[in-house]
């Protein structure tokens, strides 16, 4: 893969080593988060095939992160979710829709930061405040709504064929009902010819 600008090459050992190139030391999993916390770009290679295997690694970053400390930042109901979406037909929208929150949601963190220091100044205690949960859970709505309704435009025909689907059922449990009502009219009158005929 050819290094983009700006990019440090860590190659991964079949040892599971991690080797930066651009400071030509072995790094740990936990250098590569205060890498990418300090917004420096990397690319991770198999060292013996060259593949970029960076996403593969950013991902085990995470679930480190995630079972090393007791804050999760992904809640359980939205990894059902993200699971949820693979295979699916909006599979390939939703990297592009997660990629926009996240910057959305990266620039407007300085905004937020502003607005607390306006309310509160520099108090310590206020950072920990109600507030600004309450400003990303709203952030987390609002995201959330556009996300529901960019999943209804990009697949009309699928709300559209649930609904006409229950239609059908009904109409089936209806003809159904009639048929059987027919089918008990019909023994009725047969019975009564029967008993006519003897």
């Amino acid at each position: 893969m050819a290094k983009k600008d700006g990019d440090i090459i860590i190659k991964k050992y079949a040892n599971r080593r991690l080797y930066n190139t651009g400071t030509s030391t072995y790094v740990t999993l936990d250098d590569l988060a205060v890498m990418v916390k300090n917004g420096e770009d990397f690319i991770v290679q198999d060292a013996k095939s060259g593949d970029d295997i960076t996403h593969s690694v950013l991902t085990q970053i995470i679930f480190e992160q995630e079972s090393k400390t007791g804050n999760t930042l992904l809640p359980v109901s939205f990894l059902r979710q993200l699971i949820g979406f693979y295979g699916d037909q909006m599979q390939m929208v939703v990297p592009t829709y997660l990629e926009q929150t996240m910057q959305a949601f990266t620039s407007q963190q300085g905004q937020m930061r502003e607005q607390m220091t306006k309310a509160f100044g520099d108090n310590p205690m206020a950072r920990n405040m109600q507030i600004p949960i309450q400003m990303a859970e709203e952030q987390v709505r609002r995201n959330t709504e556009i996300f529901q309704q960019a999943m209804r435009m990009f697949s009309p025909f699928n709300a559209a064929a649930k609904e006409a689907g229950s239609e059908g059922e009904r109409k089936k449990t209806s003809d159904s009902k009639d048929l059987n009502e027919l089918k008990d009219q019909l023994r009725a009158l047969q019975e009564k010819l029967d008993r006519m005929g003897e």
